[in-house]
């Protein structure tokens, strides 16, 4: 596939046409040539005017965007384009009312187009295993609130992290939010890491969940000593809610998962940023359509 684009005024004059992200869309949908989603014939005549494909053997009409979470938008796919750009082209991420701005849309429509391209990341994400060494330890996100902090803090989303050791630095991760920490939600969670692994935690009772299928490392750790133990997911928990705070000022426990599911995904991409805009219009263009509306544009 071609090198797109590496700053956002190139990218913006690549795909400022309707057909060239019609054209961009095709060559992620259909990377060796267009397949009928009807028959799986490959020939087709191409409908310009419509920008649709009409199989030559089942004459069903289909768009590129069709089953993608692109269907059925009536906003320009231009617009789509640049807010894929500035969604993953910067670390921090952007927000709705930053993005509304920038694109010339209400903040509702805003909104739901970073809701549909979160949830795209994060769908293409959980369909990875952590593997080698991986550390898993648990975190409480929510706004500042008096009393209890740590397990048992009212107010805040418990949230499970596992991160994989590499040496000094970290792998892959996952994250995701749970409505408790409790046996049956650890061991659901413990999916995502490949049968026996070597999984570091600490001795919370729920956590001996990762033992069924893993090979589980757990130790009593005192506060003061729990960045030895589990350095590395450490790092990730603390980067995590500086980008929450820094860029949301705050995320409701209504879309906690979704904005997660953001950070991951740049991630456990953080090596690739270039091709991060790419990956994402992939991970877009193999999702399924997202009712989410996008209204007030």
């Amino acid at each position: 596939m071609q090198q797109l684009p590496s700053n956002f005024l190139d990218w913006h004059r690549k795909f400022a046409s309707e057909n060239a992200c019609i054209r961009e869309l095709e060559r992620h949908r259909w990377p060796n040539g267009f397949l009928c989603p009807n028959c799986g014939h490959d020939q087709a005549y191409r409908l310009k005017h419509r920008h649709l494909h009409e199989c030559k053997a089942c004459r069903r009409q289909t768009s590129v965007t069709a089953g993608t979470v692109f269907e059925h938008t009536k906003l320009p796919l231009s617009k789509w384009f640049a807010a894929i750009y500035l969604m993953s082209a910067d670390k921090g991420g952007i927000s709705a009312m930053r993005l509304s701005k920038l694109l010339g849309v209400s903040w509702p429509t805003a909104h739901a187009m970073l809701r549909k391209l979160r949830q795209a990341m994060g769908n293409r994400d959980r369909a990875y295993w952590l593997e080698g060494i991986v550390e898993v330890d648990d975190a409480y996100v929510g706004g500042r609130r008096s009393g209890k902090r740590g397990r048992g803090a009212k107010g805040k989303t418990t949230v499970l992290f596992a991160v994989e050791k590499r040496g000094n630095g970290a792998g892959y991760m996952a994250a995701q939010t749970l409505d408790r920490l409790d046996y049956s939600q650890v061991r659901r969670f413990a999916e995502r890491i490949v049968p026996d692994a070597t999984v570091h935690s600490d001795a919370f009772s729920s956590l001996k969940a990762l033992a069924e299928r893993h090979r589980h490392e757990a130790r009593v750790t005192p506060p003061e000593k729990v960045d030895e133990w589990l350095p590395t997911v450490h790092i990730v928990i603390a980067n995590l809610k500086r980008y929450l705070l820094g860029t949301y000022h705050g995320v409701s426990r209504t879309y906690l998962q979704e904005y997660i599911d953001e950070f991951v995904f740049r991630f456990n991409r953080r090596n690739w940023e270039s091709q991060l805009p790419r990956r994402l219009i992939q991970a877009a263009v193999d999702h399924v359509p997202i009712p989410i509306r996008l209204t007030h544009v």
